[in-house]
């Protein structure tokens, strides 16, 4: 859970920052345990692609044969039996390149997959703070675009890297033994081809790095458009937000432009140096044909071994380009790759059974301050929360109530100080364990793209219809059985098909549904009207007799829930008791609720509407609801 709007918070990391230097292709050799895997399929791929290469590279020397015999000694018979067996070394030749591209992209694939899927589960492990600093457009251009590239890359560009330089040296072999004055010549056409190809290696580079980044930035951007939409409309900042989208569609588009220019000049040098070395073949050979030194079926092998070589050359360029793209890109993964997680289990964790909990938390003395924030957030913290008691945290906006609340199922760690349950230091408890008897519902209610049944059983796959059906009642979330599926329903992205006091409700239903030992609630109800809101309190307030609660409450009604109350001021805990204690003695505590009890809209919505219609037109709630 990212910190309260208030609170101090590093600044976002775009994901772009200078890094350590690494040697140039370390980290895409790194990814070769991702192939061993599959050193089997590449072997006989690589054999199938060298099958192939010979096919073709016999196809000139039947031809010469073809010419220097049944040709020249007017031979029909000889002729038929070469035609045929040049037309067996085609069809060998397409049959292989089939199974070559078949197994080719079915092992890259495979890798690709692999690799994502191990990209996904490292940003799971990842802390919270990893994700506050980072732009989720960058993490998404890593797992999609970047894989992509090293996709490419394996499947084709290394591949093709391996047969092109086999081919060459194969063609440039026999050119040498057909007639070597002119073999040696096509091998010196070499050396301008080596010089292209390094500065094309070192101006390449960092025009993909910064394309890739700027990729990155560009999906960020539409991903917060598309998710802010309606703040967009609602004050009319669709001009501004599309000429901010101008502005790095242009940078990018600029960057892709110049790399592209780059690779057509390359490839255009790449293809000058075959075509002029072959002009020379041609002319020179003419007269070797006359002297005798070459018979004219040497000369049409020699020059159609030579054409072999153009593919092989012209491919160059882009075989470099998607090599050093891959670079690129293996770098920005392992960015994220090479990140530790700062929150993981100690070597010797307990875990942790629901049943054995009692809910005593204790706050020792605790201190927590974000990464690359000079002030802390929270200064020694000393508060007991004892078994099944409710309490409720208090502050004005930006003291510390939700940072110090995600403290508890350990979404961060604290840097001061220990936070103990049932005695114990919860970095001693693995995290699975600690994280099931920690029941959370926060403020800011996080629905995903899937069937209502999934978001609520999220914490408890095994819940039954009764217990979700108690869950619902307990958070006055029953509207879900008048949806067009019931709990078969499938919410829009970010539960943006509901209003926000139905998606607080059935955040808060999840919660419950975990039966936790402790639970965590970060004001669930600020987007209920308040006769909604009376509902929730009177039946959470029997779920809350039996389970140690904290509970960070904004409206006077609510703190009627708590046992007791602490007041959160700058970080420091200020005073604790019950709600008439404070009331009665500490003019802040007063203050505070003075403050809180203004006037508000009892629906938060930007749009206004009611908490039950969320829709603006006055449709149904199935609008914008999809079928399991």
């Amino acid at each position: 859970m990212p910190p309260e709007p208030d609170d101090p918070n590093p600044l976002v990391d775009t994901g772009t920052e200078a890094t350590p230097p690494v040697r140039f292709g370390h980290n895409l050799w790194r990814l070769r345990r991702y192939v061993r895997p599959y050193a089997g399929q590449l072997g006989w791929l690589l054999i199938v692609a060298f099958a192939a290469t010979g096919a073709s590279l016999a196809v000139p020397l039947v031809i010469r044969q073809v010419v220097d015999g049944p040709i020249a000694e007017r031979d029909p018979g000889g002729l038929f039996r070469l035609g045929a067996l040049a037309l067996l070394l085609g069809l060998a030749e397409a049959v292989l390149i089939f199974v070559r591209r078949w197994v080719q992209s079915s092992t890259a694939l495979g890798i690709e997959s692999t690799i994502r899927d191990d990209v996904y589960a490292h940003l799971q492990r990842l802390q919270v703070g990893f994700h506050d600093r980072w732009q989720s457009g960058q993490l998404l251009s890593r797992v999609t675009t970047d894989l992509s590239v090293i996709r490419r890359f394996l499947s084709f560009g290394l591949l093709f890297l391996v047969v092109n330089t086999v081919t060459y040296l194969a063609v440039v072999g026999l050119l040498i033994h057909l007639y070597w004055p002119l073999g040696l010549l096509v091998a010196a056409s070499a050396v301008p081809l080596f010089t292209v190809s390094r500065r094309f290696t070192r101006s390449y580079l960092a025009a993909s790095r910064r394309m890739q980044d700027e990729q990155g930035d560009l999906a960020t951007l539409i991903e917060e458009s598309a998710q802010g939409l309606r703040t967009i409309k609602a004050f009319g900042r669709r001009p501004e937000m599309a000429d901010r989208f101008a502005v790095r569609a242009r940078q990018l588009h600029d960057t892709a432009t110049g790399k592209g220019r780059l690779i057509a000049r390359t490839s255009a040098e790449f293809d000058l140096v075959p075509n002029l070395t072959l002009a020379v073949v041609l002319v020179a050979g003419a007269p070797a044909v006359a002297y005798g030194a070459l018979t004219i079926g040497e000369l049409v092998a020699f020059v159609t071994l030579q054409l072999m070589l153009i593919w092989p050359i012209e491919s160059l360029g882009w075989i470099i380009a998607n090599g050093q793209e891959a670079v690129t890109a293996a770098d920005r993964i392992h960015e994220v790759l090479d990140t530790e997680p700062s929150i993981v289990d100690r070597p010797h964790a307990v875990a942790l059974r629901r049943r054995a909990v009692r809910g005593h938390l204790r706050f020792e003395g605790v201190g927590f301050g974000y990464p690359g924030t000079a002030a802390p957030v929270l200064r020694d913290i000393t508060l007991e929360v004892r078994p099944g008691e409710t309490m409720a945290i208090v502050g004005a906006t930006g003291s510390g109530k939700t940072t110090l609340l995600s403290l508890v199922p350990r979404l961060y760690d604290v840097t001061a100080g220990r936070l103990t349950l049932d005695g114990r230091d919860i970095r001693d408890v693995q995290l699975d364990g600690l994280r099931r008897v920690v029941g959370v519902a926060f403020e800011e209610p996080t629905l995903f793209s899937m069937s209502v049944r999934e978001n609520l059983t999220l914490g408890r796959p095994d819940a039954t219809e009764e217990e979700l059906r108690a869950a619902l009642t307990v958070a006055q979330a029953d509207f879900v059985y008048e949806l067009p599926w019931g709990l078969r329903t499938r919410v829009g992205e970010q539960g943006l098909s509901l209003s926000g006091g139905q998606r607080q409700r059935l955040a808060l239903a999840r919660a419950v549904l975990g039966r936790p030992g402790v639970l965590v609630l970060d004001d669930p109800l600020s987007a209920l009207d308040v006769h909604t809101e009376a509902l929730v309190e009177a039946a959470l307030a029997r779920v809350l007799r039996d389970t140690t609660a904290l509970l960070v409450v904004h409206r006077p009604s609510t703190v009627a829930l708590a046992d007791r109350v602490a007041l959160l001021a700058d970080g420091r805990i200020t005073a604790v008791g019950t709600h008439s204690e404070l009331l009665a003695t500490v003019p802040d505590y007063r203050a505070v609720l003075s403050a809180v009890a203004e006037p508000a809209a009892d629906d938060p919505d930007p749009t206004g509407r009611p908490d039950d219609d969320p829709d603006p037109t006055g449709r149904p709630d199935d609008a914008g609801l999809i079928h399991s």
